[in-house]
């Protein structure tokens, strides 16, 4: 007999009346002593209207087919206070950037990710997606900037940016979202009020170059060059 992952989380929580033992929290990557439903969603949440936001509908079928580099979803993971830092993940090879940036408001996005994701060679500046929060209304300063094709996920919808964000259901795709990965390195509940980008530069580089199942347990940083060749 078969049972699934969820089947067996389930049983562990509702052992423990859905909370775990402190003893049994520190081997969790999340850290989350209580478990919260896959099925859960974000019915609800507020969201403003971005001027001339391009749907996701409109991005190219190259993005979807993960098999062209260049194509980025991107969110910010958010710490303790009014702290927080942008995640940019490679769709083709989850090759990750981390940005460090001084707000959540449109320009310090904006200008974070205008000067990180202009280190990296133009062929790899295609399209980046991300959700409806207003911190990147400013999307036509940064595809200007960058050169990279802005898109806009559905309200609602984080499996569009699976890769990336944790969705109700898991990924598409079947791989550990990148922020999930992150909350090793950034737990919740932690400032990253003194983060610098010297700081992120390491963790990404470790990041990039940890074997992922998804990519037959080859790295980011190695796939992504086998991609460029």
């Amino acid at each position: 007999m078969h049972v699934s992952h969820e089947t067996i989380y389930k049983s562990l929580f509702i052992q423990s009346r859905g909370v775990l033992a402190k003893e049994l929290q520190k081997h969790l990557r999340s850290g989350r002593p209580i478990r919260r439903n896959v099925h859960n969603n974000v019915t609800g949440q507020w969201r403003s209207q971005i001027k001339d936001a391009v749907s996701i509908s409109e991005r190219p079928a190259e993005a979807e087919d993960r098999v062209i580099p260049g194509h980025w979803e991107g969110d910010l993971l958010l710490g303790r206070g009014v702290t927080q830092i942008a995640t940019v993940v490679e769709r083709a090879t989850r090759f990750t950037v981390l940005v460090q940036i001084d707000g959540r408001d449109m320009k310090s996005v904006t200008a974070g990710l205008s000067r990180e994701m202009n280190l990296l060679p133009g062929q790899l500046r295609r399209s980046l997606t991300w959700d409806r929060g207003m911190e990147l209304a400013d999307h036509k300063t940064v595809a200007r900037n960058t050169g990279l094709d802005v898109y806009f996920a559905d309200p609602r919808s984080p499996w569009q940016r699976g890769t990336n964000e944790t969705p109700p259901s898991g990924t598409a795709d079947g791989g550990t979202p990148t922020n999930r990965l992150l909350r090793q390195y950034f737990p919740k509940g932690v400032s990253m009020k003194d983060l610098t980008q010297a700081d992120l530069d390491v963790i990404a580089a470790r990041l990039n170059s940890r074997p992922r199942k998804t990519l037959d347990f080859d790295t980011p940083a190695d796939k992504l060059r086998a991609l460029l060749r």
